[in-house]
């Protein structure tokens, strides 16, 4: 296991230098980049407002600038300059990558502030949102996967799939839509947006809690559909294939209490591929934002910070944060599978 370790370890970087280059690439021809959007403020009058300091971080931009048509050929010079553009691209490519090579994310154009710190204090945002569609997910869908299971073609089991497909078939964006527009705008029953109300920080430490609950009940049940349907049903499919089996069989006939069979021999085979997707389902909590549910919501987490980077062509928070997550899903995705073989002894990386 060592050995495999190592060499997947080894085939990351290949795969990580991948990523980053594709990426690069394209969005060299995205039109519209920093220096264009600098330009134009200056044409407005409010030139600076984008801010200084995106200047030698090595982050990416456009090879050719339309909108510099007609604009002073020293103003633009000195555009390019800021933003470190006046480089070629391949040695802002491999300065980004000496960066990153020691953990620099950089510093975002227009906000003027280290990528590091961006992602670090829009985390709890997302981390709230994450951990609660992780623990609720799990802690609801796998017993009423097993219930499934045992009771496979009752009347339990054909409703409940009934409205286990109905969550799975509707999108998240689309579920917080209806919640918005029934539970805050019609019934008025919770708050349209933000995680806490505005006088968080004057109330007593119940009432915090309370209000923090009250925020998070939309966005969280949004989010939490498509993954509780697709945990519970992988569950019941999980426990009828085990139970389906031999050894099953041959414990039923040894006299063994069905409770027994179940917990104690069913349990330990079933949950193998649940128990597997454990790192990357607790690690994602921590780092994925949901772009949409935090849009529609208002709620500031990393969703949020991407898009609206993406939107004005931030590029070292766009590169930034796609290294990141990127390592991270690689090394969850190791993790992964090194559970799944000590979970299962069957399972060996010979």
């Amino acid at each position: 296991m060592l050995v495999y370790s190592l060499k997947r370890l080894l085939l990351m970087l290949p795969t990580l230098f991948g990523v980053l280059l594709l990426t690069f690439v394209v969005i060299q021809f995205v039109p519209g980049g920093p220096v264009e959007q600098y330009l134009a403020e200056a044409k407005a009058g409010v030139a600076g407002v984008g801010g200084a300091g995106g200047g030698g971080s090595g982050a990416e931009g456009g090879l050719s600038y339309r909108g510099a048509q007609g604009v002073d050929p020293k103003r633009l010079e000195q555009a390019k300059a800021l933003y470190g553009f006046d480089k070629p691209a391949p040695e802002r490519f491999w300065q980004m990558l000496s960066q990153f090579a020691r953990f620099d994310l950089g510093t975002s154009f227009f906000q003027n502030r280290k990528v590091s710190e961006l992602i670090w204090e829009k985390l709890p945002v997302s981390m709230s949102l994450g951990l609660w569609t992780f623990f609720i997910s799990y802690l609801v869908a796998v017993p009423l996967g097993i219930s499934k299971a045992v009771n496979a073609g009752s009347r339990f089991d054909l409703v409940t799939s009934f409205v286990v497909l109905i969550g799975f078939a509707i999108p998240g964006f689309v579920l917080g839509v209806a919640l918005l527009v029934v539970f805050g705008g019609q019934l008025q029953w919770f708050p349209l947006r933000g995680l806490v109300s505005a006088n968080w920080e004057s109330l007593s430490w119940g009432a915090r809690i309370a209000d923090y609950l009250w925020h998070i009940a939309m966005p969280v049940t949004a989010m939490v559909m498509s993954s509780f349907a697709t945990i519970a049903i992988l569950t019941k499919n999980s426990f009828l294939e085990e139970i389906r089996k031999q050894y099953v069989l041959t414990a039923r006939a040894k006299g063994l209490p069905e409770r027994k069979v179940l917990w104690k021999h069913v349990m330990r085979n079933a949950l193998i591929p649940i128990v597997t997707g454990f790192p990357a389902a607790f690690i994602g909590a921590f780092f994925t934002g949901s772009l949409l549910i935090e849009t529609q919501f208002s709620l500031d987490g990393l969703g949020l910070l991407s898009y609206e980077s993406v939107i004005r062509r931030d590029y070292p928070v766009v590169m930034g944060t796609l290294y990141l997550f990127t390592l991270i899903g690689l090394v969850t995705k190791l993790v992964s599978d090194l559970c799944y073989a000590w979970v299962d002894p069957r399972v060996t990386f010979d």
